[in-house]
């Protein structure tokens, strides 16, 4: 919307006036801070910012004031000035806006350098045009963090951003023309200020600034021998044909923010008016695509005057931009409140939104008793089901309803047992028990038997009975096993405790430590467990 209000600005002609306002104020939320919910899943600090500083141009140009009842220029940039301010986060890289709003979005960990121009640009120029020192102290304090992170480095050279995973401390190396155009008009706006305010010592400083990113611009953004003959070109991008949607817009950017610089730094009109009006020209050679023969391509420099095939809103825009932004000399100068703004304006505007370093929250409003009250009955819902789905896998089919209820009352029992005991380890009488009285059933005859006595006998050896004891069941011996062999190997009896062969009694007590995790075992007699054989058998 800011291309639609340069056009009136410089031509005067209201056509697009009405279809301009009406698309400015369709995106202004329901906190009138350009937080519209239909972009709550994309919107970054710097699409945001753009919004801004759209509205901020409207109030400086006089652009026609909405109706009675709607927000107005000024308190609109205002809002967004409060809204990033409060995004600010000195928890990761001491300082600086996230490039994106929301946890959820790509980019949520990189603090780029459009958010930071942004936010200073629209801070400057707030600064100026109100006369608060709260905006100037917020724009000296975002281009101190710039420089301290060495995202604008001695030279004003301006890079693309860095993560806050390292600190801000790797730099990606890009550079694009808007970020320089922002930090370029931003400071010019802070040369104003200054010499409104009387800071002799601010307006030195700001004027430094200015020169050195008007150089850097020169000579990363125009390309050419010098500044007679050089033309704008997207460095990063262009001359690969790699630029991006966004990215075939920046020279539009570039175009505004350097024009309206000579407004407020009168010393560097020469200069830039001259790249302008170099790069205009250039432009106008390739507005002569499409069927129309009036499509602009992207590539103004170097290029013989041929069109380069390419079309679009960002190619347009820009092209329109540098043509217009020839006509800065005539322009009026900027309004402020002090010089014929008419603008209302509301320092607390966007203060509503509560949620401003939280924007979800504020869509849905506070939690009611009636909020916590539906999620505690979703909770026991959700609980519910988990529990049917849980006791659903857990059924055995081949068992009965009352089957699976005991074996489930059994093991809730078992886990109380132990939840009781506090996790503490049985002492050896305690183990002694659980071994007599666990039972298995064998696969021939149901005959019950501790499982101690053939728990983990699968080589064979049986006892003098003639039945085999495997995995804890009966089992009768095969015909193969009661022929003597001279052949077999004795095996040893595994570490658990095994009976004695050929059936006798004695009243050894049988005690094997396991060498792997040194547990005991039952202390009782063999002849206890003949007994507990016997009773189970009669």
């Amino acid at each position: 919307m800011g291309a639609m209000i340069d056009y009136w600005y410089y031509t005067g002609d209201t056509t697009y006036n009405n279809l301009t306002q009406e698309a400015l104020l369709f995106q202004v939320g329901p906190y009138n801070d350009y937080m519209p919910p239909n972009q709550t899943l994309t919107e970054g600090n710097d699409d945001q910012g753009f919004w801004g500083m759209a509205v901020m141009t409207a109030a400086e140009y006089k652009f026609e004031d909405p109706p009675e009842g709607q927000p107005q220029w000024l308190a609109l940039a205002q809002a967004v000035f409060n809204t990033q301010a409060a995004r600010w986060d000195p928890d990761h890289c001491n300082g600086g806006l996230r490039w994106q709003i929301f946890t959820w979005n790509t980019g949520y960990d990189y603090k780029n350098s459009i958010s930071q121009a942004c936010f200073f640009n629209l801070a400057a120029r707030l600064a100026l045009y109100t006369g608060n020192s709260t905006y100037a102290d917020w724009a000296v304090r975002t281009y101190d963090w710039m420089v301290n992170v060495k995202l604008l480095d001695d030279n004003h050279r301006i890079f693309d951003g860095a993560h806050i995973g390292d600190n801000c401390s790797s730099i990606t190396p890009y550079e694009f023309s808007y970020n320089i155009g922002a930090f370029l008009l931003g400071s010019a706006a802070m040369v104003a200020y200054s010499n409104n305010s009387n800071q002799a010592g601010d307006v030195e400083m700001w004027t430094e600034r200015v020169d050195g990113l008007l150089n850097s611009t020169e000579q990363i953004f125009f390309f050419g021998n010098d500044t007679a003959n050089r033309v704008m070109i997207e460095i990063a991008c262009e001359p690969v044909n790699l630029c991006d949607t966004d990215q075939l817009s920046f020279k539009a950017y570039l175009s505004r923010w350097m024009a309206a610089t000579t407004k407020w730094a009168p010393w560097t009109f020469n200069r830039i008016k001259t790249l302008l009006q170099n790069s205009a020209v250039a432009a106008a050679h390739q507005c002569v695509g499409g069927d129309n023969h009036r499509m602009c391509g992207l590539k103004w420099a170097n290029n013989s005057g041929v069109w380069d095939g390419t079309t679009g809103v960002g190619q347009q825009m820009a092209a329109m931009e540098v043509v217009l932004a020839n006509m800065i000399e005539q322009a009026e100068a900027p309004v402020t409140n002090s010089s014929g703004g008419t603008s209302v304006g509301d320092p607390s505007a966007g203060g509503s939104d509560d949620s401003r370093a939280d924007p979800v929250g504020r869509y849905f409003g506070p939690i009611s008793t009636g909020d916590r009250a539906g999620a505690i009955i979703c909770t026991i819902a959700v609980i519910f089901f988990l529990l049917a789905g849980l006791a659903f896998m857990m059924t055995d089919e081949t068992k009965s309803t009352v089957d699976n209820w005991a074996s489930f009352r059994s093991g809730v029992s078992g886990a109380a047992l132990v939840a009781a005991a506090g996790g503490k380890k049985a002492t050896t009488e305690e183990k002694g028990k659980g071994l007599a009285t666990e039972r298995s059933s064998s696969t021939d005859t149901g005959e019950k038997i501790p499982a101690a006595y053939g728990g983990g006998n699968t080589n064979g050896n049986g006892d003098a009975r003639g039945v085999m004891i495997a995995g804890g069941k009966l089992q009768k011996r095969p015909e193969s096993v009661h022929q003597p062999s001279n052949h077999r190997k004795r095996v040893s009896a595994p570490a658990a405790v095994s009976p004695m062969r050929g059936g006798t009694t004695t009243t050894d007590t049988i005690s094997t430590i396991s060498t792997a995790n040194r547990n005991r075992h039952s202390t009782n007699s063999i002849g206890q467990r003949a007994a507990v054989l016997r009773k189970q058998r009669s």
